[in-house]
């Protein structure tokens, strides 16, 4: 009897599992791509700028964003020498050194790159970087709302495949 259970509900718990699994994870990848969205405008806006001829202190707003506490968007503007010229990310009080290899993947012309960067543990930016004549954008802004929402979705999931695998078994 137990045999016979197994044999017809094993192959619908699977199924479950495959399709919890799956709804998890393109939910997370939406939500993870949504993050992107307003550095990906801030960035191509003040590149555009910059590209014009305006100077880089003009199109980085003013005051300073701490990037581990705020959840606020940040702009770094790096020259052709990898160097920050102006920005308003900081990192424990300092000018938030990003790294500056990311550029190898956003090329001037409107190229960009969507980055995580994690400067330390418990510290995440979603990231963008454009490339324009003359260096490079960075936007950023904090992940921490996103993952909060993440770990919720991963407690929806995972108690609706609870429910599932309860519900084809006595059924």
């Amino acid at each position: 009897m137990v045999d016979s259970f197994l044999r017809r509900w094993l192959p619908l718990a699977v199924a479950a599992t495959v399709l919890a699994g799956t709804g998890y994870v393109m939910a997370q990848q939406v939500l993870r791509q949504d993050a992107n969205d307003p550095q990906v405008q801030l960035a191509e806006d003040t590149a555009a700028r910059l590209q014009a001829g305006a100077a880089a202190a003009d199109v980085v707003a003013a005051g300073e964003v701490e990037v581990a506490s705020s959840l606020s968007t940040w702009v770094q503007v790096y020259g052709s020498d990898r160097k920050l010229v102006a920005g308003s990310a900081r990192l424990d009080g300092t000018p938030a050194g990003y790294p500056t290899s990311v550029f190898d993947n956003a090329p001037p012309g409107g190229h960009r790159d969507e980055v995580t960067w994690q400067p330390r543990a418990g510290v995440r930016s979603a990231t963008v970087v454009v490339g324009f004549r003359g260096g490079w954008v960075v936007a950023g802004r904090s992940l921490r709302l996103l993952e909060e929402r993440v770990d919720t979705l991963l407690g929806l999931a995972f108690a609706g495949w609870l429910a599932t695998l309860a519900g084809t078994a006595a059924a």
